[in-house]
């Protein structure tokens, strides 16, 4: 008997933090204060990487080489960006450097983007995709939820 209050209890408790609008982080650990508009920005901040791949290969392809390089230009780029992210700057990162490094990996991925945008003939939207990048960003980080280390 005991055993299924404690589950209920869990249960009911498991609800209100849903309710609450927490949140977990890598490891369990609850986190308060995750909204959803936080949810927004992150998936918002997901479609700002992929647009910047797209824009990487389109300059590749594009960059006026024949052959094998524009090839290795318009594959090669992204894919180094790919590498490049996920070493430092994907949330499960395989090298978590500090926070400086992790926004200049940012920085040139994503910036990388809208200068390949840029490039290929779209200025106006290579500044709107660095604006909306540059604002995506800096809220994700003010608002980043803090692990207990962290505080």
């Amino acid at each position: 008997m005991a055993g299924r209050d404690r589950t209920a209890g869990e249960s009911r408790m498991a609800g209100r933090d849903r309710a609450a609008g927490e949140g977990r982080v890598a490891g369990g650990a609850p986190v308060t204060g995750v909204r959803p508009w936080y949810a927004a920005n992150e998936s918002l901040a997901f479609l700002i990487e992929l647009a910047a791949l797209v824009c990487l290969g389109w300059w590749g392809f594009g960059a006026g080489h024949e052959g094998a390089l524009r090839i290795l230009l318009g594959v090669g780029t992204p894919a180094l960006a790919v590498v490049v992210w996920g070493l430092f700057a994907a949330p499960r990162a395989r090298l978590r450097p500090g926070l400086p490094l992790v926004l200049g990996v940012k920085a040139v991925v994503l910036g990388g983007g809208a200068a390949a945008l840029y490039e290929v003939g779209h200025p106006v939207a290579a500044g709107v995709m660095a604006a909306v990048t540059l604002v995506n960003t800096a809220l994700a980080e003010i608002f980043r939820p803090r692990t207990a280390a962290e505080a």
